[in-house]
């Protein structure tokens, strides 16, 4: 089976659903795996013939399940008890004219954030069943029509209070208990702990800051989940949002893309760094830790573009060795193959 589970980080308890290949006569089973009526259900969505196939449409397949079901399973707690999260994305599961609303609104950072990654999880979905039959294409959209139909009835019943007839298919779904999450990028997005500094955030802004916070997410997202894995990039929340980039073999040197703090309060604008790890003890032999210098900081006069931002990183990528010519970039000019001016430096 593909993507092992884990409840180590954030919702965690009964499954809405969980998706998982298995071979069986010379063929790979997508199967959905959740509660019913009776207790736990392994049902086969298709099945293809070359497990290649079947992997990414897993993968996919688990991500939207989770990033679906989490949002209306857990308590907004942003300074308002009782709060439930919107339900508006539950659509794009199967209205391909309601995707463009995942990137429109301004709930909150987290809510938001969660409906961006389900947009990129959708998108892979679709690029992995550009590759299948037209039969397994047709099977995988009926189980998102089921997916979100289910998830719909139960809520429907939650808000309501208003008992569901019993059917022998009927998937479970039970408030604050949502999902055991796949290993993966959902795990940072729906983790407590990334909601948690999201919220703290997004604190005592005004609409119109949250709202320019919410943009400032979605650039920040759509250009992480764009770059090249060899970037070695991640996303990080715990002082704001950025991207942090460490390519293999970079000699100490890393670059931070930060996006500005909500509420006017330290960094106002974007800005891009590279920095260097230097030892806390420079006598030590071997290196046991070591803290984050600012060599080069450009700060940017206006947003960056996701585009302008995944060649950057992908340049990263490409050519590591970079950081050392951007290390050593004067005040004044711009880090080489880019548009980043150098404000600010360290001279050795």
């Amino acid at each position: 089976m593909t993507a092992e589970l884990s409840a180590a980080s954030g919702p965690k308890g009964i499954s809405m659903t969980i998706y998982a290949q298995h071979a069986n006569r010379g063929k790979t089973q997508i199967l959905a795996t959740y509660e019913g009526e009776a207790g736990v259900v392994a049902a086969t969505v298709t099945s293809l013939g070359d497990p290649a196939l079947t992997a990414p449409i897993v993968d996919a397949l688990n991500q939207i399940s989770a990033l679906a079901t989490v949002p209306v399973s857990v308590h907004d707690r942003r300074e308002r008890p009782g709060g439930y999260y919107p339900a508006k994305h539950l659509a794009a599961l199967t209205d391909r004219t309601a995707r463009a609303e995942l990137l429109n609104g301004a709930h909150s950072l987290w809510y938001e954030y969660a409906c961006l990654e389900l947009h990129q999880a959708l998108a892979d979905l679709d690029t992995a069943l550009a590759a299948v039959p037209e039969p397994v294409r047709i099977a995988v959209e009926a189980e998102l029509e089921t997916e979100a139909r289910q998830l719909r009835e139960a809520l429907d019943e939650f808000s309501e209070d208003t008992p569901l007839p019993e059917h022998q298919d009927r998937r479970r779904w039970d408030f604050e208990a949502p999902f055991v999450t796949p290993d993966g990028r959902t795990d940072d997005v729906l983790s407590s702990a990334t909601r948690e500094q999201l919220d703290h955030i997004e604190r005592g802004l005004t609409a119109q800051e949250r709202e320019r916070a919410v943009a400032d997410l979605r650039v920040i997202g759509m250009a992480y989940a764009q770059c090249s894995g060899e970037a070695e990039a991640r996303i990080h929340h715990d002082y704001g949002e950025g991207i942090f980039a460490e390519p293999y073999d970079s000699d100490g040197l890393f670059v931070s893309i930060d996006v500005p703090k909500p509420g006017g309060e330290g960094n106002t604008s974007w800005t891009i760094e590279v920095g260097l790890w230097e030892p806390d003890d420079p006598d030590e032999e071997e290196l046991s830790s070591a803290t984050g210098a600012t060599i080069r900081r450009c700060v940017l006069p206006t947003a960056p573009g996701v585009d302008e931002l995944v060649a950057f990183l992908n340049r990263i990528a490409d050519q590591p060795d970079v950081l050392a010519k951007w290390a050593e970039t004067p005040i004044g000019q711009a880090l080489a193959g880019t548009d980043f001016v150098v404000t600010q430096g360290r001279e050795e």
